[in-house]
């Protein structure tokens, strides 16, 4: 069962940023992204308090995802990418996004917070970082 309203549209454009911010780390690499991404709409809080739906944060601005604001948001999802984002509408969550709201690639080590919010991990050359439960109940 689906932990956030979406629609087909709404899944293939989950699918569509997910292909864009990270088709070169694989099917995980992507199932992070999309965590990211979910918990960012059941959130609520922090930079997201506006955030309802997946088009919401899809196009984020300021504050979102560097495909829709840099210019590399324009290949359409493939099945394999919807599969992927429909996995994590429906709840599945991968770690260390499981709880984060927020990922970037440094130029070396992860620092231990970013904008107060802890590091939970690194995947390839990815770090991720999660709000405390007290800032955002919701994405625990």
């Amino acid at each position: 069962m689906a932990v956030i309203k979406a629609n087909s549209e709404d899944v293939r454009l989950l699918a569509r940023l997910m292909r864009a911010e990270a088709e070169e780390d694989g099917d995980t690499g992507m199932l992070l992204v999309g965590n990211v991404g979910v918990n960012r709409v059941l959130g609520g809080c922090l930079d997201f308090r506006n955030i309802r739906s997946v088009s919401d944060m899809v196009f984020q601005n300021p504050g979102g995802f560097e495909a829709t604001q840099k210019g590399y948001f324009y290949q359409a999802a493939r099945e394999s990418e919807i599969r992927l984002a429909q996995r994590v509408i429906n709840g599945e969550k991968i770690w260390p996004a499981s709880n984060a709201l927020w990922f970037f690639r440094p130029s070396g080590d992860c620092p231990p917070t970013w904008y107060n919010q802890a590091n939970t991990g690194r995947y390839r050359a990815h770090c991720f970082f999660s709000p405390s439960v007290e800032d955002c109940p919701a994405v625990y």
